[in-house]
């Protein structure tokens, strides 16, 4: 028990010194978790009067740090890994979709096509406007003179439609 004393002592006076060494060692904003992380170790030492002395205690540290140095350095090797074998992620580039989902999505541009066709020329012209330029309906309202609620009513026709669209390609 004493010997533990001795140890929480000689870690509380040599504290300080200790998170000064881990911050110029790079430790940064993450300095107090590895002096936390070092008081873990010594703690758990089998010799407490050994990690009692400040040179065991920096050793440990360097350590720690040492060991945080890698495992950074394994996880961004992993993930650079990673990136390059995804096609196009290390360019920000999705990869290409393969022949059967370009053929499905241009079905389902057709489809979406044919339904405003049928909901007629302005509900499609303003559903365009909103939904693909982002123009305000107030905005659009002015620009087809007509009322914001005749906005709103080729809005809800054009809506229902295309959930009519996705409703088929979903059951299909």
């Amino acid at each position: 028990m004493a010997s533990t004393a001795l140890l929480q002592q000689a870690y509380l006076a040599h504290r300080d010194r200790l998170l000064r060494f881990v911050r110029a060692r790079g430790a940064g904003d993450a300095a107090e978790d590895v002096v936390q992380e070092l008081w873990l170790r010594i703690a758990a030492a089998p010799d407490p009067q050994a990690a009692a002395g400040l040179a065991y205690m920096m050793r440990t540290a360097d350590r720690l740090m040492i060991d945080r140095y890698r495992a950074a350095r394994q996880a961004r090797l992993r993930d650079e890994a990673w990136a390059e074998a995804q096609p196009g992620l290390a360019d920000n580039i999705a990869p290409a979709p393969d022949a059967l989902r370009t053929i499905a999505a241009r079905q389902q541009v057709e489809a979406v096509e044919q339904a405003l066709a049928e909901v007629g020329e302005r509900a499609a012209a303003i559903f365009r406007r909103h939904r693909i330029d982002g123009t305000p309906q107030r905005d659009i309202a002015a620009e087809f003179g007509v009322s914001l609620s005749t906005v709103e009513s080729d809005l809800r026709r054009a809506y229902a439609r295309i959930v009519d669209i996705r409703r088929a390609i979903d059951e299909a």
